[in-house]
């Protein structure tokens, strides 16, 4: 193979053709959304993540299992930091709610 051969065949970055494909398949709020449920733990610290599951994403509400009573109460009052913080993590606004159950 000569040389101007191989630099007319150079691939793209991969991370572009990848992004260029979600788009096209319109997959992307859904991997954001399953993303978002992922980084849970990471986002909301060890202490909340040891007594919070998140279940799903309906629309724009993510449903979180917590295990007590006392913290789904203590976790109302942050429900609007722990939106803004999910939201950060995954780099775009996919939730508006969390529903504590």
């Amino acid at each position: 193979m000569r040389s101007s051969d191989a630099k007319a065949s150079t691939p793209k970055d991969f991370g572009l053709i990848l992004d260029s494909v979600i788009q096209k398949l319109g997959i992307g709020p859904k991997l954001k959304k399953a993303e978002a449920i992922d980084k849970w733990e990471e986002v909301v610290g060890e202490q909340i993540g040891k007594v919070t599951r998140p279940l799903r994403i309906e629309g724009e509400a993510l449903l979180v299992h917590v295990t007590s009573a006392v913290w789904r109460n203590e976790l109302v009052f942050l429900k609007r930091e722990l939106i803004a913080k999910v939201n950060k993590s995954v780099g775009y606004e996919i939730i508006k709610e969390i529903i504590f159950r």
